[in-house]
């Protein structure tokens, strides 16, 4: 007689001993959902560690499904750490939180990611910690802006919405020489345009950012579905200090989100440069139309930064380099604001919408003097619109891109 049998249904369901039998394998990993993780005894609750990995001890502090992701995503981006958060800018959030204290000064490139100057502006504000913004295009007012206070700087390549490229490999190396640690947004690059841990690209990694930060919203995921983040590093002390304000603040990931960047992980390379294809083609179609001013897109000759992405990306991967699936257009100042907007309403394949490394394009038209607080002289005057382009056939992108100019441009 089943021992189960002498219990109510409502508690053999629960409390049912069935194990399955070990040694499934399958493409996909499990998905295994906790927030209880179940001990077999008391002494193995009391001796199961959380922060390295040998075991299960919450559902927030992993369970073999986010450890695999954290562990390809390190392979992904040459890390040997990782942390999983809800969002990029949730990243972005605990890197400051857990290496900044009152008194600190973090330094973040004027092209930075809106909202992480706005982090900046609010929260590390009323902790009592300092932000400056710098130049990204130029290292000496990088270092120059180095104090004492200083503990962090963060880096972007390219900058957000406008696209420069900066010399990174100078800026790691004015961070190093003057001991400060130095943390790169590196969600366009993906791990594939270029290595973050490895910029010297002999294997040694001897030039290496401290942290690297991933919106995993974007190429990771790449179906506009899932909000999740990353932050990998290669010293275990500052991952330690990462994981354990990560524990502290409570951040964690749903397993159903994990399993949907484990399933399109593998095609990352293959989409990335899909895209890349795709808005290399609409950026140069787009630099012979009239009412384009400037079009910003780092593997363009005579875009800015130019040279140092061709440096960093054209030698790490050969032919001709590789970048994401983003541009950005300075429409010329003599078309009103009014017209640049009846433009992207005029689209119908690139939709109106935030983020990027979809299946979908998209466009967004901004206001760059809200979003810059220095001169910025190497951008012509106009209106700003970014296109981020989808997984659609270029040649429909660039007659909906044509359509919508005659439409609200007249004649080009």
């Amino acid at each position: 007689m089943n021992e189960d049998s002498a219990f109510g249904p409502a508690t053999r369901i629960v409390h049912h001993a069935y194990t399955p039998p070990a040694g499934f394998v399958a493409p996909q990993p499990g998905v295994f959902k906790a927030s209880t993780v179940i001990f077999p005894n008391v002494a193995a609750m009391r001796s199961r560690e959380w922060k390295d990995k040998s075991g299960y001890t919450y559902g927030l502090h992993g369970t073999p499904t986010t450890f695999i992701l954290e562990e390809r995503l390190c392979a992904l981006e040459g890390g040997l750490q990782c942390v999983l958060v809800p969002s990029g800018l949730a990243a972005i959030a605990n890197v400051a939180l857990a290496l900044l204290r009152p008194g600190d000064e973090v330094l973040i490139p004027d092209n930075a990611y809106g909202p992480s100057k706005d982090l900046a502006n609010g929260e590390l504000a009323r902790f009592g910690i300092r932000h400056v913004l710098y130049d990204p295009l130029d290292p000496a007012d990088l270092a120059a802006r180095i104090t004492s206070a200083t503990r962090l700087v963060w880096l972007e390549a390219p900058g957000s919405v406008t696209m420069e490229f900066p010399d990174l490999c100078e800026q790691v190396r004015i961070c190093r020489a003057r001991g400060v640690m130095s943390a790169l947004d590196n969600t366009w690059g993906a791990g594939l345009a270029f290595a973050p841990f490895d910029l010297g690209g002999d294997g040694s990694g001897s030039l290496a950012v401290d942290v690297s930060v991933h919106a995993l919203t974007k190429y990771p995921s790449g179906g506009g579905d899932v909000l999740m983040g990353s932050v990998i590093t290669r010293d275990l002390a500052l991952h330690m200090k990462i994981k354990l304000t990560h524990m502290r603040l409570g951040l964690g990931i749903a397993a159903n989100d994990a399993e949907a960047v484990l399933r399109a992980l593998p095609s990352i390379g293959l989409r990335y440069r899909a895209h890349d294809a795709a808005a290399r083609q609409l950026a140069l179609w787009m630099r012979q139309q009239s009412a384009v001013a400037q079009v910003l897109h780092p593997a363009l000759p005579g875009a800015p930064g130019h040279a140092h992405w061709r440096a960093l990306c054209g030698a790490a991967n050969h032919g001709d380099g590789a970048a994401a699936g983003l541009f950005s257009v300075m429409i010329d100042a003599r078309y009103s604001q009014a017209q640049v907007d009846a433009f992207c309403d005029g689209l119908r394949l690139f939709k109106l919408g935030y983020s990027w490394g979809g299946p979908m394009s998209l466009v967004v038209p901004y206001q760059l003097a809200s979003m810059r607080s220095r001169p910025v002289p190497h951008l012509q005057p106009g209106t700003l619109v970014r296109f981020s382009v989808g997984l659609e056939e270029v040649e429909d992108l660039r007659q909906d891109l044509q359509q919508a100019m005659a439409r609200a441009f007249g004649a080009v």
